[in-house]
């Protein structure tokens, strides 16, 4: 066999496995689902995944440590799914990098709240005091609203609560310093500052306990989590059955003896009125 003859062969076999390897990739029955490692992956792992097995799907789970990573994989055809983010950070981030994302379907959400291992009431508060809240904008905002709310700083008349930045701060009331961090890094800030803003995925993961909290947030509908798919995906089967999943009595039930505390979805509520 001539070098040539054997060069074309080998590129065809590449090819041939390079497609085999695609369609392998492409079947339906396997579905690779990201999160952010803690409680949104634990609810996969107690309740969807085993909903989706009996159902035929083999289901890998990728935990991401950051907000940027899972939605970039999910546009790029890595992840089937991912479920770490509220419809706020989801239309920002994909008009943002021109990704074509959408929402599937809302899931039960831990809120963010504000915490301290340095004291014991928010009343200690003091000139000077350090407060650890999120750097990305739509978690940052939201901590802001809930220092106005405590009157610890005061927002700019007609400041859009659902973009609000430092920049929107009027009057800083309790001359607080703000101290933006990445999310996954605020639990930790726990040891230095002396107050914490810290998503609800956070601070599972990091052992902290939702009612430990000082005070938590009312989750605004904005800022329910939800799963996330390429919106050319939306109606395949493999998104149905995963949306299926999460609205199924199956779920609700491991959703009351897991996740007690979180902030139920209107179809969780409304099956329970149901019951």
């Amino acid at each position: 066999m001539t070098v040539l003859r054997r060069s074309v062969l080998l590129a065809a076999l590449a090819t041939l496995a390079l497609a085999a390897g695609s369609a392998a990739a492409k079947d339906p029955k396997q579905l690779v689902i990201g999160t952010s490692a803690g409680p949104y992956a634990d609810q996969i792992k107690l309740g969807i995944k085993p909903i989706l097995e009996k159902q035929g799907y083999q289901v890998k789970l990728v935990e991401f440590n950051d907000y940027v990573q899972p939605n970039i994989a999910l546009a790029e055809g890595s992840l089937d799914a991912n479920v770490f983010q509220h419809i706020i950070y989801l239309n920002k981030f994909a008009a943002e990098h021109k990704l074509a994302l959408s929402p599937l379907v809302t899931i039960p959400t831990a809120p963010i709240a504000i915490y301290s291992k340095k004291h014991k009431a928010l009343s200690e508060v003091r000139d000077g005091t350090t407060v650890a809240l999120p750097n990305d904008p739509t978690n940052q905002a939201r901590a802001l609203v809930l220092l106005d709310q405590l009157g610890w700083i005061k927002l700019k008349a007609g400041a859009d609560p659902l973009r609000a930045s430092e920049r929107d701060v009027a009057q800083n009331l309790k001359k607080v310093r703000l101290l933006p961090l990445e999310a996954a890094q605020l639990p930790r800030s726990l040891q230095d500052a002396d107050y914490s803003f810290v998503n609800g995925n956070y601070a599972l993961a990091s052992g902290l306990k939702l009612n430990e909290a000082l005070m938590t947030e009312k989750i605004s509908p904005n800022y329910v989590n939800l799963v996330a798919v390429r919106t050319a995906d939306k109606d395949k089967q493999f998104a149905r059955d995963i949306e299926a999943a999460y609205k199924s009595k199956e779920f609700l039930a491991v959703t009351n003896k897991h996740f007690r505390d979180y902030a139920k979805t209107d179809y969780q509520l409304a099956l329970e009125k149901a019951q």
